[in-house]
């Protein structure tokens, strides 16, 4: 099941990869032998050139080749441990787990969590409740062990320790998590009641959320009351209608199938460990979030939605090789499968790799998935197949009464490009109805007016908002100059596109924009460097053409109309 998490997500800036980088012949950094000259320093200063880039694999090997001669361990074992870490070595990282005078703090509370895992990973409750006893551990890492603690305990055999639910002072995940972790330990306990309390706060309280409610449904599926678990899942659906994992968990229950099993010690502990992982990923403390959730899959490596956090991780960071990798190890047949497929696809996409893209992003959007669906028409926008794109998200708008605003702009962007303007206009303002105040559905609508020069005083207010709303957006700063140049307030639009291409100099149409202003208040020099700068940037054929035409011609934007081959 997808893990729902409790604070917004985050943009995700993160150390990258995990994957070895080949060394001449094949052999990987740690199989290869070390250059002659090559130093413990040398080595050291490799490993943190690796780390810096994310190669977090490449980077403990260098680590662990430069501790064989150093002669200063506690710095280097404190990098290879963290390195083991990343690169998703539990085991390696125990052993180098920093306990010295001269290791940092912070880095010696990691390591004690590290063992700890490793410890009830491998069956050892009573060394793990140990590690994990109240105030063990402290800031940063409080709340994960905390949360870990309950589960260490009924490894260990003690069920009033593992009933006792952790506590945090102010801190929410632990709050919810710790409520979730103890409804499951009750149960475990078979005390049942108590359970249904816990299940019953978590989903008709204020934050509510898809794994409560799967959690609540298995747990009365496995009393026996499935229409309960119906009704628990109607309402989850009401909440996030097309959520795969609640139809599934709903289809079961109506075709009499057999109950879901009540998570084990691992997997409950593996599933608490999340809480924190998405609260690091929202705070931007992206090395903590990788880090926890190899801890997670040490525990449970079949944890599908763990693995799926980790490739979006490090897809984030521009690592496609050690995403795919992440994403390979979801199961075929999981609720997680088609999300990490469509994502997968994403990875080759973006490494160019246009066709391997797109069949993995149908076998992925082949399971139904909204998610993977909505991923195909992404890709299919991109690689500006319109009409399918608008095929596949029609399909999605028709299953849903009251469409999401984003499937319908979608939708009329793919129209837009096809050329089939009414339809377009019809899903914009459809999409506008349901979401007035989003920006940039203001500025396609409106920059879409403006450029075919109708509803100009509305396009413009239109457009005002947009970039009020978001005022480092070129796009939508090139859109507010356009409209000017259109009004046919030159001076004002030199002033708007010029402050555009300030803010996103790379893009072709907004240079092309400011050459033409630049033309209009009579700076012809400045606007036949723009359109030739034009292309230099990639621009599309009618764009090429426009340019082209205009340097040619000597007329600028004033000369006849541009005419690109095949309209």
């Amino acid at each position: 099941m997808r893990l729902r998490l409790l604070l917004a997500a985050a943009p995700l800036v993160i150390l990258g990869g995990c994957a070895a980088i080949p060394a001449k012949g094949g052999a990987t950094v740690a199989q290869a032998e070390a250059p002659p000259a090559a130093s413990p320093y040398g080595l050291f200063l490799a490993g943190e050139a690796a780390m810096n880039a994310g190669r977090s694999s490449e980077a403990a090997q260098f680590f662990d080749l430069a501790r064989l001669g150093s002669d200063d361990n506690a710095t280097v074992e404190e990098r290879a441990f963290t390195a083991a870490i990343l690169a998703g070595d539990i085991d390696k990282a125990a052993a180098l787990a920093p306990v010295g005078d001269d290791a940092s703090e912070a880095a010696k509370r990691l390591g004690k969590l590290v063992v700890a895992v490793k410890a009830l990973a491998e069956d050892k409750g009573k060394v793990a409740q140990a590690d994990l006893a109240a105030d063990a551990i402290q800031f940063p890492h409080r709340a994960a062990a905390a949360l870990l603690a309950p589960w260490a305990a009924a490894e260990a055999g003690d069920v009033e320790g593992s009933l006792v639910r952790p506590q945090v002072r102010g801190d929410r995940v632990v709050d919810y998590f710790g409520q979730l972790g103890q409804a499951l330990l009750y149960e475990r306990a078979r005390r049942y009641d108590e359970a249904e309390t816990d299940f019953k706060a978590l989903t008709a309280g204020p934050v509510r959320t898809t794994l409560a409610s799967l959690a609540y449904g298995g747990f009365l599926e496995r009393r026996g009351r499935r229409a309960d678990a119906v009704r628990v899942y109607d309402e989850a659906l009401q909440r996030t209608p097309g959520e795969t994992s609640v139809i599934a968990a709903r289809a079961r229950v109506k075709a009499g199938k057999a109950a879901p099993p009540a998570p084990g010690v691992k997997a409950g502990a593996a599933q608490a460990i999340l809480g924190p992982a998405s609260e690091m990923v929202a705070a931007k403390q992206s090395q903590f979030a990788l880090a926890y959730l190899r801890l997670a899959l040490r525990l449970d490596p079949k944890r599908d939605e763990a693995w799926v956090m980790v490739g979006d991780v490090l897809s984030g960071a521009g690592d496609n090789a050690a995403a795919r990798d992440a994403y390979e190890k979801v199961r075929p047949g999981s609720e997680e499968y088609g999300a990490a497929q469509a994502k997968l696809a994403w990875t080759y996409q973006n490494a160019g790799d246009k066709e391997t893209a797109l069949k993995l992003a149908r076998s992925g959007a082949a399971t139904g998935g909204l998610d993977a669906r909505m991923t195909l028409a992404d890709l299919l926008r991109a690689d500006e197949q319109y009409a399918e794109a608008a095929q596949v998200l029609s399909g999605l708008i028709a299953e849903d009464k009251t469409p999401d605003w984003r499937l319908l702009y979608a939708r009329g962007v793919s129209y837009e490009r096809l050329g089939r303007w009414p339809e377009a206009e019809a899903d914009m303002k459809a999409a506008l109805k349901l979401a007035p105040d989003e920006p940039e559905l203001l500025n396609y609508l409106g920059y879409s007016w403006i450029d075919r020069g109708e509803h100009l005083k509305e396009a413009m207010a239109m457009v005002e908002k947009a970039v009020a709303a978001d005022p480092r957006s070129g796009a939508m700063v090139d859109s507010l100059g356009w409209a000017y140049y259109r009004l046919g307030d030159y001076k004002q639009a030199v002033e708007k596109l010029e402050q555009a291409v300030e803010l996103e100099a790379g893009d072709p149409e907004i240079n092309n924009h400011l050459g033409d202003a630049y033309w209009k208040v009579g700076r012809k020099d400045e606007a036949l460097f723009q359109w030739k700068r034009v292309l230099t940037l990639q621009p599309d054929a009618k764009m090429k053409a426009d340019a082209e035409t205009k340097i040619a011609s000597g007329a600028g934007p004033d000369g006849p109309p541009r005419k690109v081959a095949g309209e």
